[in-house]
């Protein structure tokens, strides 16, 4: 059932003035993502027409727009990211917790193209280094790292999930090295590793010319004043959170493929477009997980979903280690090998536990809504032949 209003109805009432608004302030990807999700499932796409082999009813679906950023879309894309995942679990058990890191819930640092790659490579590379040291695994590792960059109320809040199995093959390659049952990594010693690669590979992204100011912040295009902006932040103490698992690691899997294809909302969390104002539930985990409802202007709204926007050609999910795309069949049969001869089990560990998104499926082929008979396709739409917004039959 199509939920009562979508980000794509707030763009496409405020869209156009908040394009005017910027002109000069939106990027390409921005005006892409707003001008899919505007015409997502509806006649500018095309579509088909289908009819029910057993009561004649006839429906028109409309083609989705695939954009990643598209709170109706990539349904079936997680789905098979999860099965993908699934296929390739190690018999693991859980410890409480895992120690992971992310960098801490700041505006000072705005552009994207560098901050977020210093992120999830920062993360990674932090694991890697103290998973190998032997006074802590003396192991090879394997992660799935999963960036965010939203919280509840869309304000830009960029960390990293991780699902990091506890344990991996020794250096040499002949036995698997397994975590302890419920330690897998010291956290202080993470979040310090990995604030000083974060930060070192921001500064790295500087001095090579990645990474520019305008307006007010411009003064920092200056080496010594952006050297004096960042100093603060190798002080602070940077966001590390462990929790144990509820569950086992297809749960786990299943849980984070509800984020893997999903940005910043879901159309169900929104509840009304009046008076040029949003509003939304949202959950407070400042106050104990608390429900609230958020209302924003329709531009403000706009402003903060756009926030979270990657820059074209930027993967939000990356594998490393032994996980890593390149050679994760050989590993994997390696560690299948090495868990077969070892009497130990290892542990998988996990972050984060907030609550998912629904996924909404963009698969076709949905039966009757009426005697839920097998539907069969009997004419394709081109792009626009119907107006812009017609009523749709199926927008589930």
């Amino acid at each position: 059932m199509r939920p009562a209003l979508e980000v794509a109805d707030i763009f496409r009432h405020h869209g156009a003035a908040y394009r005017d608004a910027h002109t000069g302030h939106l990027s390409r990807d921005q005006r892409r993502v707003m001008a899919a999700i505007e015409a997502c499932r509806t006649a500018a796409l095309g579509g088909h027409v289908e009819q029910c082999e057993g009561c004649g009813e006839i429906r028109i679906t409309y083609n989705s727009c695939r954009n990643r950023h598209c709170p109706k879309c990539q349904g079936s894309a997680a789905a098979q990211w999860l099965a993908d995942r699934q296929a390739e679990l190690l018999p693991v058990l859980f410890p409480p917790g895992l120690h992971p890191a992310g960098p801490p819930s700041s505006d000072r640092l705005p552009q994207q193209a560098a901050r977020l790659p210093a992120a999830v490579q920062g993360g990674a590379e932090t694991l890697r280094l103290i998973a190998a040291d032997p006074q802590h695994l003396g192991a090879q590792f394997g992660a799935i790292a999963v960036l965010h960059t939203w919280g509840q109320n869309l304000h830009h809040h960029p960390h990293v999930h991780c699902i990091v199995p506890g344990g991996g093959p020794s250096p040499d390659g002949r036995h698997w090295a397994a975590c302890r049952p419920r330690f897998f990594l010291p956290a202080p010693v993470l979040k310090k590793l990995f604030r000083r690669l974060f930060l070192d590979g921001l500064q790295a992204a500087f001095e090579a010319g990645k990474l520019s100011f305008f307006a007010n912040l411009a003064a920092l295009n200056s080496p010594p004043s952006f050297t004096r902006y960042v100093a603060p932040l190798r002080r602070t103490p940077w966001v590390v959170y462990a929790k144990a698992p509820f569950a086992g690691p297809r749960q786990v899997l299943a849980y984070l493929a509800r984020y893997t294809h999903r940005v910043a909302i879901a159309n169900n969390r929104l509840l009304a477009l009046k008076d040029s104002c949003v509003r939304f539930r949202w959950t407070d985990y400042r106050h104990r997980g608390r429900q609230k409802v958020m209302t924003l202007a329709a531009e403000e709204f706009i402003r903060r979903f756009l926030l979270h926007v990657l820059p074209d050609g930027f993967h939000r999910v990356r594998h490393y280690g032994y996980l890593a795309n390149g050679h994760r069949a050989t590993k994997l049969a390696l560690c299948r090998q090495l868990l077969a001869a070892s009497a130990t089990h290892p542990s998988v560990v996990t972050v984060d536990s907030r609550e998912p998104n629904q996924p909404v499926t963009d698969q076709p082929n949905q039966p009757c809504p009426h005697c839920a008979g097998r539907m069969r396709l009997i004419a394709l739409l081109p792009r626009a032949l119907l107006p812009l917004r017609p009523q749709r039959w199926n927008t589930s």
